[in-house]
């Protein structure tokens, strides 16, 4: 039986009632996407939203934290006052596990090293009501898609691939600690009102293409930002035709295209993977309201009209691409990397080819990948690069460990890593990184920016399907072409490699000893939490403090970013990995990965008061020791990447008052204002060159501070001279409280507290 029937079935059974009363109100045909939406709203619709203009309170089903994430939502959650989360709830632990050596060694280190989180994490989902998965079940996003992720569902989780659900018809979307607490403490959700791109997809896959060269043509198509504020709705008989962890692997990477979410409507491949995860109740039950479970008939007959933007991808005439370097939406053919790469003077030699990770873990695309691993034995080759696997859950390993991919594996030198995040999220203890040499790995992760995967900003990675990351580690190559190249054996002799083959869902089925899943406490009235005042790895939250009441004015500029700035190089990743539950701690890594616009070096900045160069977190705390704030000024797509709060939370904590870029990634932008920042974009985007290193700045306009109404910023230059402009903001009337508040944490505490009384 799966977990919370009761409550999908209930979902259920409202379904059909819910949509046709937005057809109603929308008055045409909906989309999939319109209609789980319209199903989960707080309260009941009394007009139909305007896509891209109206925010709407939603009502998710259930909540996902990662460990890294968890340890600051359950942070701000103790402070809400509750007794036990609203709506069933999780917590995985994947982000702290050093992949170093091999799956047992690893995990038993980071069971020591991180302890302290840990058991943390399982006492306070004890205490409140919330699932516990251990250290080495899994990945979030693949446990959920074996668990939790049921057809026509609402998910909200703290980790932008939280999209991976829409493989199984879910509308899940990735979102701040700060959301979380919210649901989980049983308030509505607010999202602006979707933009829908629906991608028609025709033909069917074949010989070396796989599901993830999908999104990852759909990534070259519509950039990094490309669906930013949109969700991506895939349909046609060439979607029909993918598995249902082939459309995972689709949704997951639709974060690297900025898109809130991405689904595909309820189909048979989902039927099959739920009985196949011993979820037969729940296909049962979906199977019960199928034709309320995808668009109405008229949606996928003329899209057009339907959706805000149309692609079309045949599915029959699609490549294998390779994305990057450095980037998740640089696209290249495999039948154009030899002549771009030479373009560009990519080092074409591959020293390791990884596979795995949230995004392509399943059982198909390992079976896939071993296809080919055991025509190196077969046709007398031997691998060129070193070759990872990390399974996305403990199921999944055990199963191919069963079936005999594991040896395999082990045959061609492979290592098996803890099934975690490891690699794709900078946690690799890889050796020789340190030396920083240029160098080029090939992987089947979802993200490639400088520096994520090793530390080593000379590390050029490229993403592509496991199949293909496998035939260019066999290969050593990543110019070699398995379509049409050859190789030469150990004999001297030319042989060719066949196209990968591999079984949707294991034949014998999945099987697993121990899942690694720990129930809450009935009653957790008697748990007690510890964190200790000296912890270097958790500390208990202080709120911040209200807004003051005046306008801005003295702000210093802490830095102007240039170019690309994530989440990675707003909060890095990797080794601070550690301080995910220690604001004051991790707060040390602010902004040292954004490049100065004035100077082009990173974690250095000009301070103020001294005149003194020195890394951006030590100047940040030199003006809050002074009393003075500051403001950060960014370029496009500002915090783009993950989900983590933190990259809000730091500078909140160290003093800064405002954020102002050309454009924002939706998550941090949303962030921003749960923390009680201003997040503020440029009217004129030309507007970011008049602003100078020295210039001490002024926000005016926030005393009448109202939705749709910009305010203004007034540089004083160094020189005597002043100018001004005006900026935007995309504050509702709800969230322009939050500021006021200092927080929407304090917002839910004070509330709360009231209705106690």
């Amino acid at each position: 039986m799966a977990f919370d029937i009761d409550l999908i079935q209930r979902a259920y059974a409202g379904f059909a009632a819910k949509v046709n009363e937005a057809r109603k109100l929308v008055n045409k045909p909906l989309t999939y996407t319109e209609k789980v939406l319209y199903a989960h709203l707080s309260a009941p619709a009394t007009k139909a939203y305007q896509r891209g203009v109206d925010y709407v309170d939603f009502a998710p089903d259930r909540v996902a934290m990662q460990d890294a994430t968890a340890q600051m939502a359950l942070l701000q959650f103790m402070q809400a006052g509750r007794d036990k989360v609203a709506v069933p709830s999780t917590v995985h632990c994947d982000h702290l596990i050093m992949a170093q050596t091999g799956a047992g060694k690893d995990l038993a280190i980071a069971k020591q090293e991180s302890s302290e989180v840990f058991d943390f994490l399982s006492s306070v989902s004890n205490k409140y009501g919330i699932g516990f998965w251990r250290p080495g079940a899994g990945i979030i996003h693949q446990v959920v898609l074996e668990n939790y992720a049921f057809p026509g569902g609402m998910m909200i989780g703290t980790d932008s691939h939280t999209v991976n659900a829409g493989g199984l018809g879910m509308i899940a979307i990735g979102v701040g600690g700060a959301d979380a607490c919210d649901v989980m403490s049983g308030l509505p959700w607010e999202l602006k009102m979707p933009k829908l791109i629906g991608i028609k997809l025709t033909g069917k896959l074949n010989g070396w293409t796989a599901a993830k060269d999908v999104i990852l043509k759909v990534a070259g198509i519509l950039t990094v930002k490309g669906g930013t504020g949109c969700i991506v709705e895939y349909f046609g008989e060439g979607a029909q035709s993918l598995s249902c962890t082939g459309k995972g692997t689709i949704c997951n990477m639709g974060a690297e295209i900025g898109a809130t979410t991405s689904t595909f409507a309820y189909d048979d491949s989902m039927s099959r993977y739920l009985k196949a995860t011993g979820r037969e109740d729940v296909a049962a039950a979906a199977d019960a309201i199928k034709d309320q479970l995808t668009a109405d008939p008229e949606v996928y007959a003329n899209p057009e009209q339907y959706f805000d933007q149309v692609i079309e991808i045949n599915l029959s005439e699609l490549e294998p691409h390779l994305n990057g370097p450095f980037t998740p939406d640089l696209a290249t053919p495999i039948s154009k990397m030899k002549e771009v790469a030479k373009a560009n003077e990519w080092p074409t030699k591959v020293e390791v080819g990884l596979i795995g990770s949230c995004t392509n873990s399943s059982y198909e695309d390992i079976g896939r990948a071993v296809s080919l691993a055991k025509q190196v034995a077969e046709k007398g080759l031997k691998t060129k690069a070193e070759f990872t696997i990390t399974p996305g859950s403990e199921q999944v390993r055990y199963t191919i460990e069963r079936d005999g991919f594991l040896d395999t594996f082990a045959s061609i030198g492979a290592t098996v890593f803890a099934n975690a995040c490891g690699p794709c999220i900078g946690m690799w203890n890889r050796v020789g990184a340190d030396k920083q040499e240029k160098n080029t790995i090939v992987h089947s992760f979802n993200r490639n920016f400088a520096k994520r995967a090793d530390g080593n900003p000379n590390t050029y990675a490229f993403v592509a399907s496991p199949e293909l990351v496998t035939a260019l580690a066999i290969a050593g190559d990543l110019t070699f072409n398995p379509l049409t190249d050859t190789l030469v054996n150990e004999k001297g002799e030319t042989v060719k490699l066949d196209p990968p083959t591999g079984d949707e869902l294991p034949a014998k089925g999945f099987s697993v000893d121990d899942p690694g899943y720990q129930a809450p406490a009935a009653d957790g009235s008697g748990v007690e939490v510890k964190v200790a005042p000296d912890s270097k790895r958790l500390q208990l939250l202080d709120p911040f403090p209200a807004w003051e009441g005046t306008d801005l004015k003295g702000l210093k500029l802490l830095i102007k970013a240039k170019g690309k700035c994530t989440t990675d190089h707003i909060s890095m990743a990797g080794p601070w990995l550690k301080f995910r539950g220690h604001l004051d701690n991790i707060s040390n890594n602010l902004l040292i990965g954004a490049v100065n616009f004035f100077n082009d070096k990173t974690d250095s900045v000009k301070n103020q008061l001294t005149s003194e160069y020195g890394p951006v977190p030590a100047t940040q705390r030199a003006y809050k020791a002074q009393g003075v704030g500051t403001l950060i000024v960014g370029d496009e797509n500002y915090g783009e990447g993950s989900s983590r709060e933190h990259a809000a939370m730091e500078p909140r904590h160290l003093g800064a008052r405002a954020v102002l870029v050309k454009s924002f990634a939706r998550i941090h932008e949303t962030n921003l204002k749960k923390q009680g920042m201003l997040a503020l974009t440029f009217v004129n985007k030309e507007d970011y060159d008049k602003i100078q290193e020295d210039d001490t700045i002024d926000i005016i306009g926030l005393t009448e501070f109202a939705p749709d109404k910009p305010l203004t910023i007034v540089l004083h230059h160094q020189d005597g001279s002043t100018e001004s402009f005006p900026v935007n903001h995309s504050y509702n009337a709800q969230q322009i409280e939050w500021f006021k508040a200092g927080a929407a944490l304090n917002i839910i505490r004070r509330e709360f507290a009231a209705k106690q009384q």
